[in-house]
C-alpha cells in the first residue's frame, strides 16, 4: 500500500527519500519542517501509508468465461446471443457445448455451483464468435437468468464440444434434410452457413415446426439473409445457398402452411409441396433436432422409409441428436 510522495511533499513540505515501510521507525532526515511542525507532519506520513489507495473490489472470475457480446430477442419465449470463442475450442458444425452461470450461494456453506446444459452451436465452425438459440424458461433453473444477460456479461463455456448432428455420421446421398422444431433449429442454423453442407449435397430442405408463427422468425431472417449476404455468396456461392429449400410449418397460430411435419409426410403433403416424389434411402439423408416426443416420432417416420439411424462411429442414412430437448 503506496502514497504518493509528490502528494505529501506537496501539502505538507515533507520530501521523503524513500517510502516509510510499516512499523518502521521515522528518521528525523525524512522530515523537512518549521519549529514546532514535525510531529503533525510526521504523522500524517505514516498515517497516509497505511491507508490503501485506489482500493477496488476484486470479483472472483468465472470459470471457463466467455463475454456477451449481443443478445436479440425474437419473442417474450426466444432469444439469441453470441459470446466471445474461446483461442483453443475446435468443433464441427453442428455440435453442442456446455453453457451456463453460477447458481445462487447454498444457504448453508455460502457456496456456489455452476448451472450448465448443452446448447447446440448456431454458428459455423468457421466463426470467430459463438452464436446459441434459447427458449425462456420463467421458472426454469438456468434459462430464467439466461434470458437477462447483456453485452459484456459473462457465461461459463465448457471447450469440449459434441454431437451426432454433423456431416461425419451421414452416409453420402444427394438431398440433405433438416427436421427441427422450436430452438432445435439452432444447429441447422451451424450446418446451413456449413460450406461443406453444399459441397456434398445437391439439395438441401429445411423443415421447422412451430406454434406460432413468430416462433419462425429467427430461422426465416437467417436463410432470407444467407441468401443474401455478399460474404456468404463469395464464401458459399450463390448457386449453393440456391440449393436451400425452406418449409415451415406451424401447429396452432394459422399460417400458410399447417401441421406436424411427421403428419405432413405420412400423408404426402410434404413431397406434393416440394415436387419430390418421396424420401429414398438410396439418395435421402437426414437430421432430426427437437422435443423428446418429436424425436421419437421422426425416428419412426424416417424408419418408414427405410432409412436406418446412424452415428459418428456407424455413419448411416440420418442422425437424431438426443441431447438436446426443447
Amino acid at each position: 500500500m503506496a502514497v504518493s510522495r509528490k502528494l505529501a511533499a506537496a501539502q505538507l513540505s515533507v520530501a521523503p527519500a524513500r517510502l516509510i515501510q510499516r512499523g518502521q521507525r521515522l528518521p528525523s532526515s525524512t522530515c523537512s519542517f518549521k519549529k514546532g511542525t514535525q510531529a503533525q507532519a510526521c504523522v500524517f506520513i505514516i498515517m497516509t501509508e497505511l491507508t490503501p489507495v485506489n482500493q477496488t473490489t476484486v470479483h472472483p472470475a468465472l470459470p471457463d468465461a466467455q463475454t456477451v457480446t449481443s443478445v436479440k430477442h425474437w419473442t417474450d419465449k426466444l432469444f439469441s446471443f453470441r459470446v466471445t470463442r474461446p483461442a483453443s475450442l475446435r468443433f464441427r458444425s453442428g455440435e453442442f457445448v456446455m453453457i451456463g452461470l453460477m447458481g445462487a450461494p447454498d444457504p448453508k456453506t455460502g457456496k456456489q455451483k455452476p448451472l450448465m446444459r448443452a446448447y447446440s452451436i448456431a454458428s459455423p465452425a468457421w466463426d470467430d464468435e459463438l452464436e446459441f438459440y434459447s427458449i425462456k424458461v420463467q421458472d426454469g433453473p438456468l434459462t430464467s437468468r439466461l434470458q437477462h444477460i447483456q453485452p459484456g456479461d459473462q457465461i461459463i463455456l465448457r471447450p469440449k464440444p459434441v454431437g451426432t448432428l454433423v456431416h461425419d455420421a451421414l452416409l453420402p446421398g444427394k438431398r440433405l434434410w433438416f427436421f427441427a422444431t422450436g430452438t432445435g433449429f439452432a444447429p441447422f442454423a451451424s450446418l446451413l452457413r456449413e460450406p461443406e453442407t453444399y459441397e456434398k449435397f445437391d439439395e438441401i430442405i429445411m423443415t421447422h415446426t412451430c406454434r406460432d408463427v413468430a416462433e419462425l422468425e429467427y430461422g426465416r431472417t437467417l436463410i432470407e439473409d444467407l441468401k443474401s449476404d455478399e460474404m456468404m455468396q463469395e464464401l458459399i456461392g450463390a448457386d449453393h445457398l440456391a440449393k436451400i429449400r425452406y418449409y415451415p410449418t406451424t401447429t396452432r397460430e394459422q399460417s400458410g402452411r399447417m401441421g406436424r411435419i411427421t403428419t405432413l409426410l405420412q400423408d404426402g403433403t410434404v413431397f406434393a409441396d416440394l415436387g419430390i416424389d418421396t424420401i429414398n434411402k438410396d439418395t435421402d439423408r437426414g437430421m432430426v433436432c427437437g422435443s423428446l416426443d418429436f424425436n421419437k416420432d421422426m425416428m419412426r417416420t424416417l424408419e418408414g422409409f427405410g432409412l436406418q439411424e446412424g452415428a459418428n462411429s456407424d455413419p448411416q442414412h440420418f442422425v437424431v441428436e438426443k441431447a438436446f430437448v426443447g
